[in-house]
């Protein structure tokens, strides 16, 4: 028996001595509002017990019945959490031979004298069916408790197999940036063979950046500690900015890419960077996905309030018992093709909570392996055009202004060439490793700008800061919390303890560069 309790599951199955006592009985409780199933045989008895029962009344007579055995046969085979309660009528007294065989025999059996009150028989049966609910109840936990082991275990197998995703993805790129410094100490005079280098090693922990930020994404979403810079931004400039992220993996594989968009004008208000992250993993999915010379299609319509977002592929499409899953954290479709294709099978869970957190929902279509696959990205639409937005920023100018800057940071080679790319820049730079010695040195040299790690011996960043801050050569100096956890909480952290900025490592050139410009512009130097 499955299922939620029924009033099928909670029938009285009568086994009756004869037709007379058997409509009698079926009679009696149905005034009594007592659901009953009159069983000619014990055959009959035990065929009806699989389709649900909750008390058996029969009379002493059973013991002597040669297909007792067929009712034994079918008690046995109940479910552990199953015993059906047994009501006797017994002509003799409970000590009688036929009631104690009765009772060796069921085991869960009640012995009531004949003759019997119809109140005592009925408030006996409502008993015995009470009993019975609450064996229903215990198997409605079991199957709970068996669900919830079933998806534990799935979860853990899907999480053991992203972090040996994680673990080979991660090494994918140092491998290929070990082999570079190797050229590197070898070939440093050859400057053709440098530059080569140096390009695979930017695209190899541009790769790196990326996992890390997406990891960190799916953490902030989860905790709900990602917030959305909501604006006003039309859908052709979202679009354009996500298939521009992706192009270089689409022409790299060959793809040929097909882009439709409405004829007028169409608004979302939405955060620009989030969204475009949706489009692009969708892109970058489809172009892993397909084979070499495929086609990818992005077509967007606008119905009523409602914008479609269409991003359909010619790839190697997705099973129909994964269509419900696929964007499920540590989901992944295919272990042999994660293993060609590469990723670590987080991309679309961030695709789902992102087009959530708009307001909006996605689905996955294929119909079937080799068919391809779509994703339909649905948005709320703005009723009003965009204002138009102030530029991005001017290009980056060459930081000719000298400025002192102070290095914290226990990593020696991340303080180190930190120290080298701010000295290549015209700067005068002073490494420390720890905390306590930043306050001191900053005391000594006084810098413009002081980068400090969080995590450092001694003395952590933020307390660094705090000491610095409390001193009043501080005034004029920018402090900079450079730290692995970028976490908006975090961020807070940084400006509580009297840092001016907060950035997450591996800090980018073109921040540095920006933060400089800054500072001259300030006219902080």
């Amino acid at each position: 028996m499955n299922g939620s309790t029924t009033a099928g599951s909670e029938r009285v199955l009568v086994l009756a001595p004869t037709p007379k006592d058997a409509a009698l009985t079926r009679s009696l409780l149905a005034e009594a509002g007592l659901a009953c199933e009159v069983c000619e045989s014990l055959r009959a008895a035990a065929r009806e017990i699989d389709a649900g029962a909750g008390v058996i009344l029969v009379t002493d007579e059973i013991v002597s019945d040669g297909e007792i055995g067929v009712l034994l046969a079918a008690l046995d085979a109940q479910a552990a959490w199953s015993d059906i309660p047994l009501l006797m009528l017994s002509g003799s007294s409970a000590d009688s031979v036929a009631a104690r065989r009765a009772m060796e025999l069921f085991g869960n059996v009640t012995v009531l004298e004949r003759p019997v009150r119809v109140s005592t028989l009925v408030s006996s049966l409502r008993t015995a069916i009470r009993a019975r609910r609450r064996q229903y109840q215990i198997r409605d936990q079991l199957t709970e408790l068996q669900r919830a082991e079933a998806q534990l275990r799935d979860i853990d197998r899907r999480k053991d197999e992203f972090l040996a995703t994680l673990a080979h993805e991660l090494r994918n790129p140092l491998a290929p940036m070990r082999n570079a410094l190797q050229i590197l100490r070898l070939k440093a005079s050859d400057a053709a063979a440098v530059e080569q280098v140096r390009g695979m090693m930017e695209r190899q922990l541009l790769q790196m950046v990326r996992l890390i930020d997406d990891l960190l994404d799916v953490s902030r979403i989860t905790r709900g500690k990602l917030a959305l810079r909501k604006e006003r931004v039309a859908l052709t400039a979202v679009v354009a900015d996500a298939v521009d992220t992706a192009r270089p993996h689409i022409e790299a594989a060959g793809h040929q890419l097909e882009v439709q968009l409405p004829s007028e004008p169409v608004y979302l208000d939405a955060d620009p960077v989030r969204l475009a992250q949706v489009l692009s993993n969708l892109l970058n999915n489809a172009a892993k996905y397909t084979e070499r010379g495929g086609r990818i299609w992005v077509a967007a319509e606008h119905r009523n309030d409602q914008v479609e977002v269409h991003v359909r592929d010619t790839g190697i499409g997705i099973p129909a018992e994964s269509l419900s899953s696929i964007f499920e954290m540590f989901a992944q479709v295919d272990r042999s093709l994660e293993k060609v294709h590469g990723g670590l099978g987080i991309g679309l869970t961030l695709v789902k909570r992102l087009t959530e957190m708009h307001g909006g929902s996605v689905e996955a279509r294929s119909e079937g392996v080799g068919k391809g696959a779509e994703f339909v990205v649905r948005l709320p639409a703005a009723r009003i055009p965009a204002r138009e937005g102030e530029p991005n920023g001017d290009a980056l100018e060459p930081n000719r202004a000298r400025c002192r800057v102070l290095v914290a940071d226990d990593n020696r080679d991340a303080a180190e060439s930190m120290g080298m790319l701010l000295r290549m820049m015209g700067n005068e730079v002073r490494i420390v490793s720890d905390g306590a010695q930043a306050v001191e040195e900053a005391a000594a040299f006084r810098p413009d700008l002081i980068l400090l790690d969080i995590g450092m011996p001694r003395m952590n960043g933020f307390e660094a800061a705090r000491r610095i801050r409390q001193e009043l050569w501080s005034k004029e100096m920018f402090l900079v919390a450079v730290s692995g956890w970028g976490q908006d909480e975090d961020k807070r952290r940084a400006i509580d303890a009297g840092f001016d900025r907060h950035l997450t490592k591996p800090v980018e050139f073109a921040h540095l560069h920006a933060l400089l410009g800054a500072l001259r512009d300030a006219a902080r130097l």
